[in-house]
């Protein structure tokens, strides 16, 4: 009786493993989830990687297309913004039936899943890849050749005292410092500009203490502050050994106080000198756009006038800190029209994110310089332990003591390699979009190369779906096209411009 029973089990595998379907969503603007309903109850196979968007409750929101704050996108209205809608809205779905946990941005390779609904799929199986823990412990993202690294991060609330900021009992506290402790340490920043810090010197205090107890060699110190109080600032913590700072920090105190601070720094081994700017914007309540307008002109007015003093002398500018908006949003636009450059996307186009709200990818934690200190910035990018944890994981949640999901925010790091001979070019000519003669199945971008500075290029489609991304690494950068026709975007990131082209491919 067994070989029956044999024969029967190896015919259903066949017919189980027969009946997958296979998935092609290589691109939003052609592929629905609505697509789905048409195979309810089948096994169906993705053939393009999906990601993960929101690891929220229990189960695990995935699509082709990772779900990212509209007005990260795009102006209001905008092609950009309404395509980030659009596929917001229709690209993803529901994936159940995963046990073991995962974080957002982790890709699945080959998802083998069963069609509940159009919205609902239980996972059968796959291979998961990038972004996890395991690899964020080994190291910050790459910032390139850099001297001094700068770290600009919003702690959630980092307390001395109990109460209804910040921890609520003395255990809650502990585990709180333990994995902001962690997280400082891993990053091993030359200068922290920390957000949502308590007011008077208790709290910076343990930070510093804990710093310098954790990594040997380094002398933190910070700016004394008199006041004392329960609600939050910004504060300083700069290594000693390797920079100092120029006089004491200027503040600026238009709509709310002692969110935003201004310091020179010096770096110690070579006298090169930048203008260190640490900010918390106004809450993102409805109707305080203009309010955090004003702060923006504020913090470009007290720059104007701070560069001109006799001890400073120095125009390099670097802005970092919680804005409370998104990259398209009027406070950005009137710091990115003072001539300032948004090194977010100047290094990492509309992928870049340090906050998740609401299942979206976006970014509030902003790091921004003028364009005589971009051409000494060796790398940008946002350190994701905290943004892409389920909200499980933190200290007032479980017993979790790693430095994941220490802080609702990213911390944003910067790399610098200070040289005030470095000359920035606002104007280069930029041939990069020329397709070449005949049957070819390649372009060529061109003058938007410099071996001192990193440019980037992006191809979307006309719908905003990613195709391609890559570092230019030499004068006549060789690019393969799309392989479907159709007609896409060229973004190249240069110097903190960026240049547009659109693209036919027949």
């Amino acid at each position: 009786m067994k070989k029956p029973i044999l024969i029967l089990t190896m015919l259903f595998v066949c017919l189980h493993f027969a009946a997958q379907i296979h998935i092609s969503a290589t691109d939003p603007a052609t592929w629905n989830a609505q697509e789905l309903s048409q195979y309810i109850g089948q096994t169906v196979v993705f053939d393009d990687p999906v990601v993960v968007s929101s690891n929220v409750g229990e189960h695990l929101t995935v699509g082709p297309w990772r779900m990212y704050n509209p007005e990260c996108q795009g102006f209001l209205n905008t092609e950009g913004y309404k395509s980030a809608v659009r596929i917001n809205g229709s690209c993803v779905f529901r994936l159940d039936g995963v046990s073991e946990y995962h974080r957002c941005g982790e890709k699945i390779y080959h998802l083998t899943a069963t069609v509940n609904s159009p919205l609902n799929l239980t996972f059968v199986s796959g291979e998961w890849s990038g972004n996890t823990r395991a690899e964020l412990e080994a190291g910050i993202p790459d910032l390139g050749d850099y001297r001094l690294l700068i770290c600009g991060f919003n702690l959630e609330n980092y307390f001395s005292t109990i109460g209804q900021m910040g921890a609520r009992s003395a255990a809650d506290k502990e585990k709180q410092r333990a994995k902001i402790s962690k997280a400082l340490k891993r990053i091993n920043a030359d200068i922290f500009g920390l957000v949502e810090v308590q007011q008077g010197n208790e709290a910076v205090q343990e930070i510093v203490n804990d710093l310098n107890t954790n990594i040997p060699g380094r002398n933190y110190k910070y700016f004394s502050d008199p006041e004392t109080g329960t609600y939050q600032k910004v504060e300083f913590v700069y290594d000693a050994n390797k920079v100092e700072p120029i006089g004491n920090p200027g503040t600026i105190d238009t709509e709310v106080k002692h969110r935003k601070k201004m310091v020179c720094f010096r770096e110690k081994s070579t006298g090169e000198k930048f203008i260190y700017s640490i900010n918390h914007f106004k809450a993102m309540n409805t109707g305080d756009e203009a309010r955090r307008v004003n702060e923006s002109k504020a913090v470009v007015d007290y720059y104007k006038s701070y560069r001109l003093n006799k001890s400073v002398r120095e125009n390099d500018l670097l802005l970092m800190g919680d804005l409370n908006c998104y990259a398209f949003t009027s406070p950005i636009k009137h710091l990115l029209s003072s001539g300032l450059i948004d090194l977010h996307r100047a290094y990492h186009a509309d992928s870049s994110y340090s906050y998740m709200y609401g299942g979206l990818a976006s970014y509030i934690d902003h790091a921004i310089c003028n364009p005589t200190l971009y051409a000494q910035v060796t790398g940008m990018a946002a350190f994701h332990i905290n943004s892409d944890e389920n909200d499980r994981y933190t200290y007032d949640k479980s017993n979790d003591l790693t430095m994941f999901r220490c802080s609702d925010h990213d911390p944003v790091l910067v790399g610098l390699k200070l040289d005030s001979t470095l000359i920035y070019d606002p104007t280069p000519q930029i041939n990069s979009a020329n397709i070449l003669s005949g049957e070819s199945d390649q372009m060529v971008i061109q003058n938007a190369y410099t071996p001192e500075t990193k440019s980037f290029y992006a191809i979307y489609s006309i719908s905003g779906w990613l195709i391609d991304k890559h570092e230019i690494t030499s004068p006549d950068y060789t690019v393969e096209l799309p392989k479907q026709a159709g007609v896409y975007v060229v973004y190249i990131y240069f110097n903190g411009q960026t240049y547009q082209r659109r693209m036919i491919v027949r």
